[in-house]
């Protein structure tokens, strides 16, 4: 009888077991297809780019039979493709769809969007700029020099549109297809920030040339991409110039444009937490001294900008006068930011909060691209210090270079700390930002927030049932019976309250040094942004790397380098202004 009831047992038991196999086996089929999805999807982009990264460098060197019209055609195509999928998106699929619940809040926020809408209107001063720099010298350019900004200023008018609107969206239908739509479009502004880069790149590297040849140097060979036409317009010059100092604006466009796309791919098909971060405002109250910091140092790079704009390249000494006020002045701003970081990531630590170990491919990827960007700066700053200590003669300002490159490294590497640190910080639910928090006391002896007080005579008079509460259960001198019909309200002196306080006024305290510190490294962030996104590129013109690696491979070095370390600061900004708000 024990055996048959054993044999019961073990039968109901495989019963009870076979069902869970046989789900979790079909949620693996059901997953599969999408995880092959976004396996096909990511190659196609890589090979998308790969493609058009290819074109580029045929382009750039020259190649037989390739010219920039056939780069300027794929890209057309390669933007004509997104805008068909963006248009589908919008209106076509909304009759088939299913409504889009499920929003991710770390994606697509209010600032970074209006920022990006900033960059885009530049980057349609641009398109309008190149149009008219077309009319110009239509007879002798190829139509697809004409084509190309019309088809840009459409794409980037529909993919802001899109991106306001749809950055924080969760897509649960159509997967497959959004894959590849999504990787399309991150491929596409990749490639067009790679092709801004390489335009501007080149534009760069034609003016150190030029004051190379001021300067005397021989075997200098100049590349330059002029019409061979007259214009017809006398409005030509003020568009060429003009093209080159609003690139730095069009990068950044593409290259937010990119992430943010990168981010809604990711979140295909996720399941999100409803308790997510609280929204983030921004408040101006608190932070005069590390805003008047931080403009005075973007006033000072202007002025160092300006100046070392106008001596370098007139002649030995004046160059090496510029090359030393910028590394002095780089050197104090570096240095300032170093201790600013340091102040704050001692704070964090002594708060001892924990971290948000939520799988947010917003928050991870702001991670990633940090410390992924800064490999160029480090890149420059190595090159530098290995030419500094192998080079056989040093001129005055070389040994400026040397604490500035290893500045640069370690206010990286701080900085990086700092921001990810706040970034990844679970938020509070009962973090303390009022002066007073006033808790009362139920009929199950239980505390809990709520609002309702009243205030007498500078005490706090805090309304429960508690009928079975004597003066003796809660202390002497903290309750104060009046008469029966109040017999249930518990009177606070101050007194009583003061820790409550004090613990707030710490805490506003250490708020307001870190968002002074924010406040401060973001103006600091932008302005070391303005410099090399606008031609002041020491690594070009102090020449001690490029007589320790050679001309050619030092000017290669800095063209991919450099761009990394632009877009560091620039997104270091962004991030850094989310740390103010959250702060």
């Amino acid at each position: 009888m024990a055996e048959e009831n054993k044999l019961d047992i073990l039968s109901s038991s495989d019963q009870q077991e076979k069902p869970k196999g046989n789900k979790l086996h079909f949620s693996l089929i059901h997953n599969y297809p999408q995880k092959n999805a976004e396996i096909l999807s990511s190659q196609y982009g890589f090979n998308v780019f790969l493609a058009g990264l290819l074109l580029m460098f045929a382009w750039a060197i020259h190649a037989v039979g390739i010219t920039d019209r056939d780069l300027l055609s794929y890209l057309i195509t390669l933007m004509l493709i997104q805008l068909v999928w963006m248009l589908w998106y919008i209106f076509g699929s909304y009759s088939q769809r299913r409504s889009i619940i499920e929003k991710d809040t770390d994606a697509g926020a209010r600032w970074l969007r209006c920022g990006i809408t900033l960059f885009a209107v530049i980057t349609l001063i641009l398109d309008s700029f190149k149009i008219g720099y077309y009319i110009g010298y239509s007879e002798c350019l190829s139509i697809t020099e004409g084509i190309f900004p019309v088809t840009h200023t459409i794409h980037t008018l529909l993919q802001v549109y899109f991106l306001w609107f749809h950055a924080k969206d969760i897509i649960q239908s159509f997967k497959t297809l959004e894959r590849f739509g999504l990787i399309h479009a991150v491929f596409t502004n990749l490639l067009l920030w790679a092709n801004g880069i390489l335009t501007e790149s080149k534009h760069q590297l034609n003016e150190h040339k030029e004051r190379l040849i001021t300067l005397g140097f021989p075997n200098i060979t100049m590349d330059l991409h002029t019409p061979e036409c007259n214009c017809t317009s006398s409005v030509c010059s003020i568009f060429s110039q003009g093209i080159y100092y609003l690139y730095p604006f069009t990068i950044e466009y593409h290259i937010l444009a990119s992430t943010m796309l990168y981010v809604l791919w990711k979140n295909i098909g996720r399941t999100v937490k409803h308790n997510q971060q609280q929204k983030i405002h921004f408040k101006f109250h608190g932070i005069t001294a590390g805003t008047v910091m931080g403009l005075l140092v973007l006033t000072t790079t202007i002025g160092v900008l300006v100046v070392y704009l106008i001596q370098i390249g007139r002649s030995k000494s004046k160059s090496e006068m510029a090359l030393t006020m910028f590394y002095l002045y780089a050197i104090t701003v570096l240095t300032l930011m170093c201790t600013a970081a340091i102040i704050g990531l001692i704070i964090y630590r002594l708060e001892n909060k924990s971290l948000d170990d939520s799988e947010s491919p917003a928050k991870k990827l702001d991670s990633d691209l940090l410390v992924g960007s800064s490999c160029g700066s480090w890149l420059i700053s190595w090159g530098s210090i290995l030419a500094i200590i192998s080079a056989e003669t040093h001129p005055g300002y070389a040994w400026y270079n040397l604490p500035y490159s290893i500045l640069v490294i370690i206010e990286k590497y701080i900085q990086n700390l700092f921001i990810i640190e706040c970034i990844h910080r679970k938020e509070d639910e009962n973090d303390d930002r009022t002066v007073e928090r006033i808790f009362s006391v139920s009929n199950r002896s239980t505390l809990s927030l709520t609002p309702s007080y009243e205030v007498f005579n500078e005490t706090v008079t805090i309304c429960s049932e508690f009928p079975y509460m004597s003066n003796s259960n809660l202390g002497e001198g903290c309750v104060d019976k009046k008469n029966q019909e109040n017999n249930n309200c518990l009177r606070l002196t101050p007194s009583n309250i003061s820790i409550h306080a004090c613990r707030s006024a710490k805490l506003n305290k250490k708020r307001r040094i870190l968002k002074n510190i924010a406040a401060f490294l973001f103006l600091c962030n932008i302005s070391l942004w303005i410099p090399p996104a606008f031609g002041c590129r020491p690594q070009y013109d102090n020449g001690l790397e490029e007589v320790v690696f050679g001309f050619e491979p030092w000017i290669t070095v800095v063209n991919l380098a450099m761009p990394f370390s632009i877009f560091y600061r620039m997104h270091s900004a962004s991030s850094l202004f989310e740390v103010y708000c959250k702060t």
